[in-house]
């Protein structure tokens, strides 16, 4: 049975930084792409970024290129989100979808709070 396990959420002031972890198992991680989603209050489900199998190719929303770093670690089965210069936009519930341009939930998901 697919689980995944988002955390590393919390509250950030604008201009910090997080990194969110995605803890997977029941499914042989490092045959799949993996992607971030994110839905903020009152707004519909956004896909954030994606990365493949290995790591080698990654994907992101315009909204958070340039600020935001998609990795894996395939020997941990484990999934990650760098997230820098955070702004109060990014306020979001975060996901780790398995599928590249993945636009689902997956897990429980983090809560992310952007706010001075």
């Amino acid at each position: 049975q697919v689980q995944l396990v988002e955390s590393g959420g919390g509250l950030v002031q604008p201009g910090g930084s997080l990194k969110l972890s995605c803890a997977t198992s029941g499914f042989t991680f490092h045959t799949h792409t993996m992607s971030w989603t994110r839905q903020a209050p009152g707004k519909n489900l956004e896909w954030v970024a994606s990365i493949s199998a290995y790591g080698d190719t990654s994907l992101y929303a315009d909204s958070v290129k340039g600020r935001f770093t998609i990795s894996r670690d395939n020997a941990r089965n484990t999934l990650y989100l760098q997230m820098n210069n955070l702004r109060p936009d990014d306020t979001a519930v975060y996901y780790c979808p398995l599928g590249w341009e993945a636009l689902s939930r997956g897990g429980r998901g983090t809560q992310v709070t952007v706010s001075s």
